[in-house]
């Protein structure tokens, strides 16, 4: 990087620690109300406050999806344990909230029996067995959960039985139809190998140690794990085909997260696996079942300067309206977060410092995150959950980042203008997206390692007018994951994929959100099956739920609003 560049950096690094009320802080015209309390969410992430061993710093997927296909969004909150709670035996709780549909959830967890999950880290959701009610997969130290929805309120753990149980430390995880045979299969990241019973010593050795401080030991300097490709028998039962495939990872990276997405076009879901301090994957689907890695050859592997971050979170959109699927990854301080712009073809730019969020993420570690229309002008904004790995560091709680997308592939960061919800510094880790309240405007849950985690209600994004899309797939996976949603209004054209997994070990809404700004009507709706099949809508309403059906097209249509209130203020 030219010294100029790298100098500008550390000037605008350092302006950042500026307290926030010496900052320009003109409110927004959207807000964020974080309404926690309120809505009746008491879950805390349980927590070790020395955290002396990396095992304790990565845990808190959280999840938003429909268990009960009432319409609303449920919440599911992955805990996890300590090393001294696991050494004497003891459990915590995970929570699943039921969405009451008036601002307030309830916890459901006994009565679903989702609670136990052990060491628990992130999580994922799909219909894997194609019976209308989306399941639930629980990444852990240890064993990981497959809890199927029995379509009462209820899920069963078939973990065993279906032949996923990973016994390593999983971390992200992701549903998706690599074979297009209709049926969800499911990769599996895993991080370090780690032993409770053999605990490497705190603060000793250069990999445990952080810019002089003694820390808690890793991820270099311990064994990688491997990843885990299970394939989808249609049976209820998987199989496991990385090493076939080509994506068992047999060099060991530390892989924290999985996103699957069609980033060439050509019909097959490719997969990127975010890797910790180790270059990420790219594997490009040959449509063989078969995977070729091209992280390098992408540009996807490392940074444009050629160095390896600490890679975490991971996010997919089109941000620049191309009609291409760029991805946006986060790291640890002082290694920028990273934006890789798609320019086709299998292969990206780091077009992080000229889209302008790389300078101002340097002071931070970031988790989860999205591209997101906070404001439904029509085009992808850029959310970042952040939080220190070690207590032993300054500016351990961090706030949070808000990119605006200026329609000229450069972003300004404008968390300050949202007021005291983003502004708070917390340890935040997983974050799930989707409309909470069916209102039109995208919410955000935040579960934070440490205690209470947010719900953060979107207040005003639903002045402008959007619409959103259910996919409900008859020859492809019933939940429409690997579909190629294009929506046209006018000058404006928008493109999706709907996804599993993601953000940083979490799951967000599967529904598809489109804002639209002013505008009143939508041309088209182009929606692009995994089986090939292709739906065209025309000559739609606006601020609607959509509900597209494969090879039907559209079976029902919702008006928003109609929901009581959100609780803790009024709209």
């Amino acid at each position: 990087m030219p010294l100029a560049k790298i100098l500008f950096s550390a000037l605008v690094a350092l302006l950042l620690t500026i307290p926030s009320d010496v900052v320009d802080s003109q409110p927004a015209a959207v807000q964020f109300t974080d309404i926690t309390a309120p809505a009746g969410i008491s879950f805390k992430h349980i927590w070790s406050p020395e955290k002396k061993y990396i095992v304790e710093s990565m845990s808190g997927g959280v999840a938003l999806f429909d268990y009960d296909n009432d319409g609303y969004l449920d919440i599911f909150f992955v805990n996890s344990l300590t090393v001294e709670l696991a050494k004497s035996n003891k459990k915590t709780k995970s929570a699943l909230y039921h969405n009451n549909g008036d601002g307030t959830f309830a916890d459901v967890t006994d009565k679903a029996g989702v609670g136990d999950v052990g060491w628990g880290m992130g999580c994922a959701v799909g219909d894997y067995n194609n019976d209308g009610f989306d399941d639930l997969y629980v990444t852990s130290v240890g064993p990981d959960h497959l809890f199927k929805n029995n379509g009462n309120g209820t899920f069963a753990d078939v973990t065993m039985k279906a032949g996923v149980s990973d016994p390593r430390w999983s971390t992200g995880a992701a549903f998706l139809d690599y074979d297009n045979d209709g049926r969800l299969d499911l990769f599996v990241t895993n991080y370090v190998g780690f032993d409770i019973n053999r605990l490497p010593t705190f603060g000793e050795g250069p990999t445990c140690q952080f810019k002089g401080v003694p820390v808690q030991c890793g991820p270099r300097g311990l064994p990688g794990a491997g990843d885990t490709l299970y394939h989808n028998n249609g049976n209820g039962t998987f199989t496991d085909v990385s090493k076939k495939a080509g994506v068992a990872d047999s060099i060991g990276y530390y892989g924290l997260d999985v996103v699957g997405s069609d980033f060439d076009g050509d019909g097959l879901v490719d997969i990127f696996v975010a890797n910790d301090s180790t270059p990420n994957y790219l594997y490009h689907n040959n449509g063989n079942g078969t995977f070729s890695e091209i992280g390098f050859d992408s540009g996807t592997a490392v940074n444009g300067n050629g160095s390896e971050q600490g890679c975490m979170g991971v996010t997919v959109g089109d941000y620049d309206h191309d009609g291409m699927l760029d991805l946006f990854v986060t790291n640890f301080d002082d290694e920028y977060n990273i934006l890789y712009r798609n320019l086709g073809r299998n292969s990206f730019a780091d077009a992080s410092y000229d889209a302008g969020v790389a300078a101002v993420s340097l002071p931070y570690v970031g988790w989860g995150t999205k591209f997101f229309d906070y404001d439904n002008d029509g085009w992808l904004d850029l959310f970042v959950a952040n939080g220190h790995a070690y207590p032993q560091r300054d500016r351990y709680s961090q706030r949070k980042l808000l990119h605006k997308n200026n329609r000229d592939g450069t972003f300004s960061e404008i968390a300050t203008q949202f007021g005291s919800a983003l502004m708070d510094e917390r340890a935040s880790r997983g974050t799930a997206f989707g409309d909470i309240d069916n209102d039109g405007d995208v919410d955000v849950v935040v579960n934070d390692l440490d205690g209470a985690p947010q719900l953060l209600r979107n207040d005003g994004g639903n002045t402008n007018n959007s619409i959103l899309v259910r996919t409900v797939g008859v020859k492809s996976n019933r939940d429409g994951i690997g579909a190629l949603v294009k929506v046209v209004s006018g000058s404006l054209v928008q493109l999706d994929e709907v996804r599993s997994g993601g953000s940083y070990i979490s799951q967000n809404d599967l529904r598809q959100h489109f804002g639209l700004e002013k505008r009143t009507k939508i041309d088209l709706i182009q929606v692009r099956w995994p089986s090939g099949i292709v739906d065209n809508l025309t000559n739609l309403s606006v601020n609607k739920l959509l509900t597209i059906k494969e090879g039907k097209g559209l079976v029902e249509q919702k008006d928003f609003g109609g929901a009581a209130k959100p609780a803790g203020a009024a709209r």
